[in-house]
């Protein structure tokens, strides 16, 4: 396994040994004492999966209170995968790392606590799955809207299709302080 770290403290890239021949291939896609040594010690207790069309956006998402911590994968297709550090009082407030995650490229992506995600698809389709450190919460449940001036993400596709939710969503400096995770060092 290689551990790839972003430019956001906490944010990584895991690239899984994948050990193939002519009849397809084996990864593991999560291993606890593994994860745990790239420095990712959490307990999963929610598992999701979201197909999606090409052109589709979905996000900045996140929770709080009760923040949730994601790792997440492609299945079928390519997505260009975002989390935007959002904690108040973090040195890296507002910056963005971005990755490609594909079917091929088997890469999975941390995003933790106190970060907002979100993903683009740029394949007809895309199964993506998440694997997350809290339960959804929908009073806790909140976003940032995809393309704020002020985070400056260079998304890969100009006029996505969105939910009324993204679309509606405010920008960071909008959102009100409370709503917003605190950093501690």
């Amino acid at each position: 396994m290689k551990v790839i770290e972003t430019r956001l403290p906490g944010g990584v890239v895991i690239e899984p040994q994948v050990f193939g021949d002519a009849r397809g291939f084996f990864y593991e896609s999560y291993n606890e004492a593994k994860y745990r040594e790239a420095g990712i010690d959490r307990r999963f207790v929610q598992s999701n999966v979201s197909r999606s069309a090409r052109g589709v956006l979905r996000g900045l998402h996140y929770q709080w209170p009760n923040p949730q911590g994601k790792l997440v994968s492609v299945l079928e297709g390519e997505v260009f995968d975002v989390a935007v550090d959002i904690r108040r009082g973090s040195p890296t407030f507002g910056q963005w790392a971005g990755v490609m995650l594909t079917a091929e490229n088997h890469r999975h992506f941390w995003v933790p606590e106190g970060f907002a995600h979100g993903f683009c698809v740029l394949s007809d389709y895309a199964t993506f799955a998440y694997q997350c450190t809290a339960l959804y919460d929908a009073k806790a449940d909140a976003g940032i809207r995809w393309n704020d001036a002020e985070i400056g993400i260079d998304w890969p596709i100009s006029d996505p299709l969105l939910s009324d939710k993204d679309t509606r969503a405010p920008l960071l400096r909008e959102v009100a302080a409370e709503r917003l995770p605190a950093f501690v060092a």
